[in-house]
Formats: structure tokens, sequence, C-alpha cells
């Protein structure tokens, strides 16, 4: 199915869907219907957020919510949290990929439902982020108390698109994203 038919789909979706849903995602395997975070899910973005905005130049801006879409290889993500030109925002649509500077994502606590979330963050977003282009992924885990910083976007040794570099972290350490630094040790983990 061609990615415009998948898009009318997902907003006709959207137009009647249950309370719980928070939004859609579109990549060339289908309709990722996303579920509403939850209250720790959120403190940590609004943590990250204000840490963030605490380093970035007023022409960025470190924004939780919104699309992002680049129909020309069909993907529709709607990351935790992206940072890019103040500018940007001030268009109508979703946030074309080639303006984020990151996208973040945090990963949902542990349940039956959630284990889709998971490899959706883990697996399916290290792929389209890097086709999107997008030169920073950041991947926060309040489950495990581990982030990932992936960058340099590219070809692999199979062509495909990968972040070349990636940095692991524990909750506590000082994180590096390009020029900015977060401090972990403000993020909780998920209560059992």
């Amino acid at each position: 199915m061609d990615y415009a038919r998948m898009r009318a789909i997902a907003d006709e979706l959207m137009e009647h869907a249950p309370e719980p849903i928070a939004g859609v995602e579109i990549t060339p395997d289908g309709i990722i219907m996303t579920m509403s975070p939850s209250g720790t899910h959120e403190l940590v973005a609004w943590k990250l957020r204000r840490q963030l905005d605490r380093q970035i130049p007023d022409t960025l801006a470190a924004h939780t919510g919104g699309d992002v879409e680049d129909p020309s290889i069909g993907i529709l993500r709607r990351p935790d949290l992206v940072v890019l030109p103040v500018a940007a925002m001030d268009t109508p649509g979703p946030f074309h990929p080639r303006d984020l500077t990151l996208a973040a994502e945090i990963v949902s606590p542990s349940n039956h439902a959630n284990h889709a979330n998971h490899a959706n963050d883990y697996a399916q977003k290290m792929h389209d982020y890097p086709a999107m282009g997008i030169p920073f992924y950041l991947l926060v885990d309040p489950r495990k108390g581990i982030m990932a910083v992936m960058s340099d976007p590219g070809p692999g040794a199979d062509g495909q698109p990968r972040y070349r570099a990636r940095h692991d972290y524990a909750f506590g350490d000082s994180v590096v994203i390009g020029q900015w630094t977060v401090d972990s040790a403000e993020f909780p983990l998920y209560q059992s």
C-alpha cells in the first residue's frame, strides 16, 4: 500500500480512536497506534526538556510532542522529545526530519501490552531515525536505568541506514549528546 493511502487510513483511525490512544506512527510495515504515556514517562520527558532548554540557543526548541514525517520514505513518527529550530515550529502539519537535531524516546513501563513499544524504540526507530537523517537519537529506558545516544546516521556495511556511533550510559551518568550534557541522575526509574 502506498504511503498516501496509509496516511489517510491512519488519520481516519485517529478520528475514532478511544481515549488511551495518543497518536499514530507509520512505517513501511504498517500503522502503529500509540498509547498515552504514564506519569513517570512524562516526568522523564519534562526533566529532559528542562535540561536541554538551559543549554540550547534561543533559536532552538526542545519540544515534547509533535509528529515527524518523511513521506518520501513512508515514515511518520511521534518522538517523545525533539530538538529543532523554533522557526520550524511555525509551520502547519508535521515536522520535517531534516529540521531535527535530536529525537528522543522514553521506553514505556513493562507489561504485555507494551512489548511492541520496546521493540519499536529499540529496533524499528533505530532504523527509521537514521533513514530520516536525524543526527542524534537518545533512547532513555527507565525500566532498566539505562540510556543510549546514537549518532552519525549513514549507511551500514549492508547499505541499510543506521547510526554508526553509539554510547551507552547508566542513570547517574553525565550523558553527552553532541554539544549538550544531560544529568541522568535526575531521571526516576519506573516503580514496579
